[in-house]
């Protein structure tokens, strides 16, 4: 019998990656005449989201291990 393995590589592109991007392009071509801070606020946005829930998974399982210890 043959078995076939299935590699699930995660190297995709995500929204941020295609809206930096597309940003980019439209800054570099001046179609667009913004702030370099508007052209790389999907990065930004992005990285300040996975801080604020990494923060946020931690408080609320410090609070849960903290619950746990009192019973």
């Amino acid at each position: 019998m043959i078995q076939y393995e299935s590699k699930n590589n995660n190297a995709g592109v995500n929204i941020a990656s295609v809206l930096f991007l597309i940003f980019l392009v439209l800054k570099l071509t001046n179609l667009i005449d913004w702030s370099w801070w508007w052209v790389f606020s999907p990065i930004w946005i992005s990285f300040g989201a996975i801080v604020f829930f990494g923060f946020g998974y931690f408080i609320v399982s410090s609070i849960i291990k903290k619950i746990n210890k009192r019973k």
